[in-house]
């Protein structure tokens, strides 16, 4: 870390203190290039309690809408709903990064100025991204973006430049990105008590309740607390919150955040505070983790801009088109079904689901799992229920979607039939959403619907591949690749050192290729895994 960056640190933990926050068992540090900054164990805080931020100091709708400048401006949007919450946020920190004397500039200066989120590629390393559903989200995100800049965010921005007396400044698309990428990767869900997200309720119960006056940190201004908060309704609101939001992500978090409403737990009523975990033993100097969440490496990638390898929450996205139902005969009744089963058109399959599939080693664990949920759905008893049904992985609310689009007329005249009678026996009594799902089984089965399941993920490797090479293909460049994260400078020196053959490769390139074979990997097991089950599902003639 060079100078530059000490001095900021330094500016940066003065701010912090100033306004409140308290490293009671942990340091901010500089990490690596890679990680850049993180939360480092400076002692053994008996309690576990590990750093403390006034809610105050939150980024929140709330305090955007509280602003005496952005206030004014953005609350009668934000009433009407042309502007959402995490618009706010975003709109606070495009103008605060480029307002003159900015009360928040030690904290703006330490953040990030550069991501690996795709939105930040270039178009090499984009392409490296060709063929999976992150290429695609990644160009209409930054059309997307762009039109919401061109159409809102320049002329708010400098309107708010003006209220604020600068004529000189000028705002970018680039600024926007910026505050949108530092949204995105450093946001966090905050229980709040709900008298704090609407203070109005906070002022009629003043009278009814004890309360106590709290320093915000800034310009020595009092904020009255309600401290009766402990029975309150809690209200979860997106939010920055300096210091905590230091913490890198680790699967294995060494520590997770609360809410202090009365002070209880911290001593600081209306906190947020950073607890060490039960199984942490953390020793100094280690660096304080939390968990972003089980997310898969698409997740990570599109949000954070980075992924872990051989990622356990991993998954692909497979999605029936809209406009092939349209196309198809008889369509509008296939809709009409659709619609009556709550059928999805798309779906998650994780890698997890695997376990419990035709191909895992854990077939017991598998089988007790599953055993309740085996339903014959058969009616008249002829169609008997699939032998394989504890091992499909697939949602049955997708595979409903899929046998509904793989009807032919006969079987369409079918299901009717079997819902006229329903109906006929009980009434004028509309079917329900599984008793519809039921008669569309009788007549159909499970052969189309996997046919088309297998389509679907046989075209969605040949997109894979096609746009970037074979799974092995992409193996080879990782195993000969410098890996990023384990190269030093001693490496690029040395002439003689072995990795130095090797072809160097980017932060964003790594990633890329490791999300991608990823989502190779996965979507040839679970082809094979529908395969399986299609040749399961002719040979009971489902």
């Amino acid at each position: 870390m060079g100078d530059t960056e000490e001095s900021k640190l330094q500016l940066l933990l003065e701010w912090l203190k100033l306004n409140g926050v308290e490293l009671r068992g942990c340091d901010i540090k500089y990490n690596n290039s890679n990680k850049g900054f993180g939360v480092y164990s400076s002692n053994a805080a008996t309690d576990g309690v590990l750093l403390v931020v006034p809610l105050n100091l939150a980024i929140t709708p709330m305090r955007v809408l509280q602003d005496p400048i952005l206030g004014p401006v953005c609350s009668a949007m934000f009433e009407e709903g042309e502007v959402d919450d995490r618009f706010l946020i975003i709109l606070f920190l495009t103008f605060e990064s480029i307002r003159k004397n900015s009360s928040w500039k030690p904290y703006l200066d330490m953040l990030p100025t550069t991501f690996g989120n795709p939105l930040w590629f270039s178009e090499d390393e984009l392409s490296e991204l060709s063929g999976t559903t992150l290429f695609k989200a990644t160009e209409l995100q930054k059309k997307s973006l762009q039109s919401l800049y061109d159409d809102k965010v320049k002329e708010l921005v400098k309107k708010l430049l003006i209220l604020d007396g600068d004529l000189e400044s000028e705002v970018c698309f680039n600024d926007f990105l910026w505050a949108n990428s530092i949204f995105w990767t450093r946001a966090l869900s905050i229980p709040l008590p709900r008298s704090f997200v609407f203070p109005q309720i906070q002022e009629e119960e003043h009278n009814h309740a004890s309360s106590t006056e709290l320093a915000n940190g800034d310009n020595d201004k009092k904020l009255v607390v309600n401290t009766s908060f402990i029975q309150e309704e809690t209200v979860w609101v997106e939010g920055l919150v300096p210091g905590i939001d230091f913490c890198n992500h680790d699967l294995k978090a060494a520590a997770t955040w609360e809410v202090d409403g009365t002070g209880s737990a911290t001593g600081v009523p209306l906190s947020m505070y950073l607890l060490s975990v039960e199984e942490a033993c953390l020793k100094i100097g280690e660096e304080i983790s939390i968990s972003y969440g089980n997310k898969g490496n698409e997740e990570l990638l599109y949000l954070y801009g980075f992924v872990t390898d051989n990622n356990p929450n991993d998954y692909i996205m497979v999605h029936y088109p809209a406009e092939a139902i349209k196309d198809a005969p008889f369509s509008q009744t296939k809709l009409q079904l659709l619609e009556a089963q709550k059928a999805e058109m798309r779906c998650l399959l994780s890698k997890k689901s695997l376990d419990h599939g035709f191909f895992s080693s854990e077939k017991e664990t598998r089988d007790k799992v599953k055993e309740t949920e085996v339903v014959n759905y058969s009616w008249s008893g002829q169609r008997k229920t699939p032998s394989y049904l504890n091992s499909l992985v697939f949602p049955d609310e997708f595979l409903t979607c899929l046998r509904t689009s793989a009807m032919s007329e006969d079987e369409i005249f079918r299901v009717s039939s079997l819902l006229q009678e329903l109906v006929d026996s009980e009434g004028d009594r509309q079917p329900s959403d599984i008793e519809v799902r039921a008669a569309v089984w009788e007549a159909c089965g499970d052969a189309g619907a996997l046919q088309l399941l297998v389509d679907l993920l046989n075209t969605r490797m040949m997109d894979l591949e096609e746009g970037s090479g074979t799974e092995d293909s992409d193996t080879e460049l990782l195993e000969k690749a410098v890996c990023y994260k384990n190269k030093t400078p001693e490496d690029g020196k040395s002439g003689t050192n072995e990795a130095s053959k090797n072809e160097e490769m980017s932060r964003n390139k790594y990633a890329s290729i490791v999300y991608r074979r990823g989502q190779k990997q996965l979507t040839r097991q679970f082809l094979k895994e529908a395969e399986h089950a299609l040749q399961l599902a002719l040979s009971e003639s489902n």
